[in-house]
């Protein structure tokens, strides 16, 4: 006869980070302002094991442009998010209101 395995108790529990409903929001409702100016194309959201990653595209198959991320260090009381482009980060806060904020000051892309 088969031993029966309790998978409850043989996985560990893992907490992972995402994006609050009001930080998906506010991250669509800016996508969404630049894919009407006709900047950006597509974006993607990764998970991490230290957090999670919306990434922001001109075409599907390049690199993205930019990517907000929201990351928990072991130690940290709240997330830090950061913005990056490329491998230069642009902006790290503790509010992700101030990290999109930092998008009002890059220079817009012209369409063509």
């Amino acid at each position: 006869m088969a031993d029966l395995i309790r998978l409850k108790k043989s996985r560990s529990p893992q907490r992972g980070l995402f994006f609050t409903k009001k930080e998906l929001g506010q991250l669509l409702s800016l996508y969404s302002s630049r894919v009407i100016s006709g900047e950006w194309r597509d974006y993607a959201i990764d998970h991490t094991e230290d957090g999670v990653a919306f990434s922001i595209f001109r075409h599907s198959h390049e690199l993205p442009l930019f990517s907000v991320s929201k990351k928990q260090r072991k130690g940290q009381r709240q997330p830090t998010f950061e913005l990056t482009s490329g491998y230069k980060k642009l902006a790290s806060s503790a509010s992700l209101v101030d990290v999109i904020s930092r998008f009002e000051k890059l220079p817009r892309l012209v369409t063509g």
